[in-house]
């Protein structure tokens, strides 16, 4: 076990009289400490020495907090016991995270657990089979098949790809897993029934991750309540006797099939044969409990009992599809799993023999003077970023350490510590780093990376003999600077990002596909033919497309495309169903024609603007300073790998001269403004100034909070210039513009405004761009050519469209979520009042706020007055785009300032919204919104550290129609974040292009499908590239090339080795695409990585690929086999070439009307009875004859040299 970084600290600290006093009264089974908030963990982290802890706070956030900073002393002592984000009696079932987390906790229980007040209250399962987990280690022998029944009992869920926690997906003697646990999904090989590697992928390219070495894993329990057969029998019998309720029978009958279904924990006492016992019955005999503030403890737990309650009168079928009575009314008792009274965990806690204690702040501690222990520690100095307390604090610790004191500063960030050892010892104090379990020495200031919140002094510590007692002042981060640090001491800086993600072409039936050369048709299906030859055979695999009929009243066309041209196939996405295009119609030629026409008018403009801004001179500022490290370590949380990429880039555009115009597009909350803080920040180091454009007045204000906060510390003038501003601050602002006063000003559409002057303007940076008016954005466009400009978005930009525009705008794209977001929990179903009162309640007990959207402006006013009257306690407030400006701006700024609890709204708040207190949804009539507003209106919960909640609802007893139905489907099953970039997303996507490329273009986007259409406007950009560089352009179409290899080669993907259709697909397409030997190489690594070492058929596929390299180089389009004979097309050969083709080829045939070679078809050996080539023999000797026609260098199609047959025979030899 790894040293604690605070253990040598905890060790001299625990010497101060105080801390002696509590150890003294360990055992005593009720007392009452009192102190200041920061002397808890070091208080709690002496008594763990002595006894066993259960530590109990109000909020899941300071249980949290409260473990890392124990963690920073104790070690992997200390757990944090995480609550359901769920009621018990609730319809949702919990995070599979965090029944991972509980059943470790449980499994290992470490000396110390911290829980919330929900976690302490709620009971849990006594005793459960499968919550210990499964166990893997390399080497170790288990059948592969015991594993996987292992991984379904524990409630795993199989998916042909790993996405998610919780999830396995089997291929061949390689398992997948992601543990409930893990940030990281693992890849388990077997050998045989031995397990013989264990590593870590990422989940974005399904590739091992190779910097993280792991020899074994421990997978944990997806569910609380495993279906064991017992189980599944007594939901068995409940699903027949409660057959009037629909919904509480399917979600039984799913259970008796051994079917984990969402909700079924709501049924624990009914199902379950163990008894529930609270938390605190698991911990060992001698346990002391100790709540953190036990009024809040017991006024949280009251209200917890009395929202649960609720949800139990909702209860869970009785809201579900509108049948009556909750589930004691069906006589189900489910009451045994409600939240346990404050009285009766006392009760049971002194039943058991456990210590109750209590820690209050100073004077808050209602009990009989001899059961109160003051630890009445005093703050360490806090100068919270006043210049002058920081001197004042510097002097006080240089005569601290000269009179031999001990001094510590604690901070989370290693860039801080750095910074801190330069400070100290500029100031002549003497410093030291510790490394783990360092004791601070006398007479010099010890510095600790490590979590810890607020400091404080220890009066008298001694440790040396004969030393005097003297303090021990400990200092953190937050009391210097006053920012709120969270702990990312632990925080793992990911491994390198690779650029390509996994996105398998995922088609059904019925799916629209475009191909390049025949237009749009229908994907049926992917099937299987036999090719002959002579007397060979064999199997290929091929996708077939159906056309519109070339006769009237017919079947429709079907054109079977080989796997390897489905480079030239794309999903079509524009909007509504296309037309099906005809097969060798000129409707499709013209459709591309006038969409190839358009995209030239848009690539001509901008590559105009291009010039313009490679020719402006622009200002290149300087590298970053040492301030600029500083700003940047305070950062509170860890860097997404997208992020810190958009960093960089958007740096080095600032460091050339040459103005910057880069776009960064990011969902709502994945740190697209820290990307513009660190900008601004660089920009200032420069003696230049920063203007911020916002669209919205309470943007203008989040932004200002961001940045203030951000950079304070430092000598930066931030103001906000907008409709709230007086005129008179107004014109103070616009003068300390002009004379160079104001560094960053922060405003809406006014500081476009004309009669705004700047001393020295140097970067722009814009927030949401489309939503400003035509005149405005032209504003901005003139900017663009001199100053540095940074555009922020939110609605995605395909990654497609940002290549094809690539160093026209240079796009940076942040996908990754940032580490604390948790998927939103999402619940589909019929709207019902005491379900949504219950929803309400449940956010105000977390002091949360609600966004609940109606889209009738009619009667949003008369929703507002029901809502009042379902939940009295809530403040509620009505928004709609019809009010008046000012009010509208005034009423989401007071929600905002959280003086409201619930806003009442239309669809408003779809857009760049960012209210981090607000985090659960409800919508009404979502069956009329459309998907991808579903998703971004989803985007707006979740995105602090609390859980969110979306409640999609719709009508009871409201016939639904199909398309409604699949879009709430979908928007159920994919509360995965970041699913942005894929659920159906495209419409969105498409908005997103319509955003940069201009509304007019959507009737072509839809004419020829999305894809293709980028494909033109790169193809156009750089035509005109070409053109301004003074070189000729290359052929406008060069769209790939369609190669047919028909040849009887047994090429294609076995199901045994890759068994889900999709991901043979997305196989296929790679192989397709490849345009070089190294493409395939890494298709190669990355198969062998994710399905194991490849099979035969599929190597005969990679030759296959090779050979159509070198028809491509050849400029030949069709290797196929015409009976006994190969037709090669089309082929010119000048005469010199027709005599080397008789020289060495003598049966063969050149018809030059229609550019054809036919050879005989090869055999190995003389006569009429040896056998014809087949296979990679047969591929080699097809390369090898066109490398000796077009003379090019011969190359090796099949994996070995072998592969080139020793001597071959045409037929007419």
């Amino acid at each position: 076990m790894a040293t604690p970084m605070l253990a040598g600290l905890l060790k001299v600290a625990a010497t101060d009289p105080k801390l002696k006093g509590l150890v003294a009264r360990v055992g005593e089974p009720e007392l009452h400490l009192t102190g200041l908030d920061q002397a808890r963990p070091w208080s709690i982290a002496t008594l763990a020495h002595h006894a066993p802890v259960l530590v109990v706070t109000a909020t899941g956030r300071e249980a949290e907090d409260l473990a890392a900073e124990l963690g920073a002393m104790l070690g992997d002592k200390v757990a944090h016991f995480p609550s359901w984000e769920t009621l018990p009696h609730e319809r949702l079932s919990p995070g599979v995270d965090i029944v991972g987390k509980r059943a470790r906790v449980l499994e290992q229980l470490p000396r110390v657990v911290v829980t919330a007040a929900r976690g302490f209250a709620q009971p849990i399962l006594s005793q459960v089979e499968g919550r210990a987990p499964l166990s893997l280690a390399q080497d170790q022998e288990i059948e592969l098949e015991q594993v996987i029944a292992q991984l379904e009992f524990k409630a795993y869920r199989h998916v042909d790809m790993v996405a998610k926690r919780g999830e396995y997906a089997n291929r061949g003697g390689i398992i997948d897993i992601f543990p409930t646990t893990l940030d990281y999904p693992v890849r388990v090989e077997f050998w045989g029934d031995e397990i013989s590697d264990i590593r870590q992928f990422s989940v974005a390219d399904q590739r091992t991750i190779t910097e993280i070495e792991l020899g074994a894993v421990d997978i944990f329990p997806a569910r609380e309540l495993p279906i064991t057969p017992q189980v599944a029998a007594r939901a068995g019998q409940l699903a027949a006797a409660h057959t009037g309720n629909a919904a509480l029978q399917e979600l039984l009958t799913k259970v008796s099939e051994q079917i984990p279904a969402d909700g079924m924990e709501a049924l624990l006492p009914v199902l379950a044969d163990a008894p529930l016992i609270p938390l605190v019955e698991f911990m060992p005999q001698d346990t002391h409990v100790v709540l953190v503030a036990p009024e809040k403890i017991r006024t949280r737990i009251a209200d917890l009992e009395s929202t649960d309650a609720e949800f139990l009168a909702a209860g869970w079928e009785a809201a579900a599809m509108g049948a009556d009575g909750p589930l004691a009314g069906q006589g189900l008792d489910t009451a045994a799993a409600s939240y346990r009274s404050f009285e009766s965990l006392r009760a049971t806690c002194a039943q058991h023999g456990y210590a109750w204690w209590n820690f209050s702040p100073p004077g808050m501690a209602l009990a009989q003077e001899d059961l109160v222990l003051p630890l009445e520690f005093e703050h360490g100095p806090t100068p919270r970023g006043d210049l002058k307390e920081i001197e004042s604090m510097m002097a006080q610790l240089l005569a601290h350490t000269r009179d031999g004191g001990r001094a510590a500063f604690i901070a989370p960030a290693q860039g801080a510590i750095k910074r801190m050892v330069e400070r100290f010892r500029e100031q002549g104090i003497p410093t030291k780093v510790a490394t783990p379990g360092w004791e601070p020495t006398p007479g010099e200031v010890t510095l600790y990376h490590a979590f810890s919140h607020a400091g404080l002094v220890f009066p008298k510590v001694r440790k040396l003999k004969d030393a005097a007692a003297l303090p021990l002042v400990v200092i953190t981060e937050t009391d210097l600077t006053g920012n709120r640090v969270g702990d990312i001491t632990g925080a793992k800086r990911r491994p390198a990002k690779r650029r390509n993600r996994v996105d398998p072409l995922a088609l059904k039936a019925g799916d629209f596909v475009v191909h390049e050369t025949h237009g749009i048709g229908k994907f049926l299906k992917m099937a299987e033919r036999t090719i002959q030859a002579g007397e060979e055979t064999s199997r290929r695999e091929y996708i077939v497309l159906e056309y519109a009929p070339s006769k009237r009243g017919q079947p429709g066309d079907q054109l079977w495309v080989p796997m390897d041209s489905l480079d030239l196939l794309s999903k079509y996405t524009g909007g509504e169903a296309p037309r099906v295009s005809k097969m060798g119609g000129s409707d499709w030629k013209n459709t591309k024609k006038k969409a190839r026409a358009a995209v030239r008018e848009i690539a001509g403009e901008l590559v105009e603007l291009y010039a313009k801004r490679q020719s402006a001179p622009g200002h290149a500022f300087s590298p970053d300073t040492p301030w600029q490290a500083e700003m940047e370590d305070n950062f509170p949380y860890v860097e997404t790998e997208d992020q810190m990429l958009a960093i960089d880039a958007v740096k080095e555009d600032m460091e050339s001269s040459v103005p910057m115009d880069r776009v960064v597009v990011g969902d709502v909350g994945y740190g697209k403004t820290e990307v513009a803080v660190r900008a601004a920040f660089k920009a200032v180091q420069d003696g230049t100034q920063v203007a911020v454009l916002v669209p919205t007045t309470l943007l203008a204000q989040q932004h200002a909070d961001t940045f203030r906060e951000r950079m304070q510390g430092f000598p930066v003038n931030i103001q906000v210039l907008s409709r709230f501003s007086t005129a008179k601050e107004a014109k103070e602002i616009i003068a300390g513009l002009a004379s160079g006063e104001v560094d960053v000003v922060i405003g809406t559409h006014r500081l476009l405004q004309t009669g705004v002057r700047w001393k020295n303007l140097g970067l722009v940076v814009v927030d949401e761009e489309q939503r400003f008016g035509v005149e405005h954005k032209e504003h901005i466009k003139a900017l663009k050519a001199s100053v540095d400009v940074l555009t922020m978005s939110a609605t995605p930009i395909p990654r497609t469209l940002e290549m094809s525009m690539a160093g026209i705008r240079e796009m940076s794209t942040i996908l990754t979520p940032p580490e604390d977001r948790h998927p939103v929990l999402t619940y589909v179903g019929a709207y019902e009042d005491k379900q949504v009162a219950a929803s309400i309640r449940r956010e105000l007990l977390r002091d949360g706020q609600v966004f609940f959207i109606h889209n009738k402006v009619a009667d949003i006013e008369k929703k507002a007055r029901e809502l009042r009257e379902l939940v009295p306690e809530a403040r509620i407030v009505v928004a709609h785009g019809q009010m008046h400006e000012d009010v509208l701006e005034k009423t989401v700024q007071g929600f905002w300032d959280r003086e409201y609890d619930v806003l009442v709204c239309t669809t408003i708040v779809e857009t760049g919204l960012d209210i981090a207190n607000a985090n659960t949804l409800i919508v009404e009539n979502a069956h009329h919104m459309g998907l991808s507003q579903l998703h971004q209106l989803r985007g707006r919960v979740g995105r602090s550290r609390e859980r969110g909640y979306a409640y999609f609802l719709y009508p009871k007893g409201a016939t639904l129609t199909e398309t409604s139905y699949d879009r709430l489907a979908t928007i159920a099953q994919n509360n995965d974040l970041g699913a942005g970039m894929a659920v159906a997303m495209k419409d969105l996507e498409m908005r997103g292009a319509g955003n940069v490329l201009g509304a007019q273009q959507s009737g072509h986007i839809a004419g020829v499908g999305f894809d293709l259409y980028v494909r033109l406007v790169g193809e156009a950009v750089e035509t005109f590239k070409a053109m301004a560089k003074g070189e000729i352009p290359k052929a406008t179409d060069n769209s790939p090339k369609e190669i047919r290899i028909d040849l009887p080669v047994d090429a294609h993907i076995p199901e045994e080795y890759i068994n889900a259709e999709r991901l043979r697909l997305e196989v296929y397409r790679q192989l397709a695409a490849s345009k070089e030997d190294a493409d395939l190489q890494a298709i190669v690594e990355e198969m062998t990585d994710r399905y194991g070492p490849v099979s035969e058929p599929v190597e005969r596929l990679l030759a296959v690929a090779r050979l159509r390299h070198q028809a491509r180089r050849a400029g030949v389009s069709d290797i196929t086999v015409q009976g006994s004979r190969i037709k090669i097309h089309p082929v010119e050969l000048a005469d010199s070439k027709q005599v080397r083709l008789k020289r060495l080829y003598s049966g063969a045939t050149y018809r030059a009307a229609a550019q054809a070679i036919q050879l005989p078809f090869p055999k190995a050996g003389r006569g009429i009875n040896a056998p014809q080539l087949r296979d990679e023999a047969l591929l080699q000797w097809v390369a090898d004859f066109l490398s000796d026609m077009f003379d090019l260098d011969r190359v090796t199609v099949g994996s070995v040299e072998a592969a080139r047959p020793r001597k071959v025979f045409s037929v007419s030899e």
